[in-house]
């Protein structure tokens, strides 16, 4: 199967050009940011595109050969994936996390009109990956939630990993996991993002989603 290839310099240079109109929201499990993005793509007329919804769509477009992380995980039980392993390791082989599938994105993202504004969002948007396809730096924002904000996420509303750590051995266990191997990852998120010197907002349980989508509109410039 034939996929996009962004690792050249020439490649990036003509998709900056292409993903101009792309606003990029990604950042830490439960900070806001399928929120904030459904409210700024209804404030502006943009078009929201969710990279959560198509994770299935994109893993069955790839092999294990382009994907090894990926067909790994899904060769996995529950407790494989949620209990018999470290939070560490659960990051390190993460496949999302490591980049897989992020040319997919790139692919989607191509495929609607260009004259229309797009924000993408989602966790895999990572920095380094997001870093060479940005024309303007101030197209991509990182929300890094406190373990406090995420916890009272997690009380207030149905997170998509509840229902999958129901089906481990032990739901508890699986949660703290999930909770340590998420706090580790935004983390990363933020050195990686500062390294690369892009924007990044913090989320704590003072931020209302007023006032976060209004950090998120001015960081955007919008």
């Amino acid at each position: 199967m034939h996929h996009l290839r962004i690792d050249e310099p020439a490649d990036a240079a003509e998709l900056r050009e292409r993903l101009r109109h792309v606003f990029w929201l990604g950042g830490g499990s439960g900070a806001g940011k399928s929120t904030v993005a459904r409210r700024l793509a209804e404030r502006h007329g943009m078009s929201r595109y969710a990279t959560d919804d198509v994770m299935g769509d994109h893993a069955a477009r790839t092999t294990p050969e382009e994907a090894p992380r990926l067909h790994d995980f899904l060769a996995m039980d529950m407790d494989e994936r949620w209990l018999n392993r470290t939070p560490r390791d659960m990051l390190d082989t993460f496949h999302w996390f490591r980049g897989e599938g992020f040319a997919l994105i790139v692919e989607d993202l191509l495929r609607l009109p260009p004259e229309r504004a797009v924000i993408a969002e989602g966790f895999r948007l990572l920095p380094r990956l997001v870093s060479p396809l940005l024309a303007d730096p101030a197209h991509a924002v990182w929300l890094l939630p406190t373990p406090e904000f995420r916890r009272s996420a997690i009380r207030s509303r149905s997170l998509p990993e509840d229902g999958f750590v129901r089906r481990t051995g032990d739901p508890a266990k699986a949660r703290r996991n999930l909770a340590e191997r998420d706090r580790m990852f935004t983390r990363h998120l933020e050195d990686e993002a500062d390294r690369l010197r892009l924007r990044t907002l913090h989320v704590d349980t003072t931020l209302s989603e007023d006032a976060l989508t209004e950090r998120v509109s001015t960081a955007f410039r919008l």
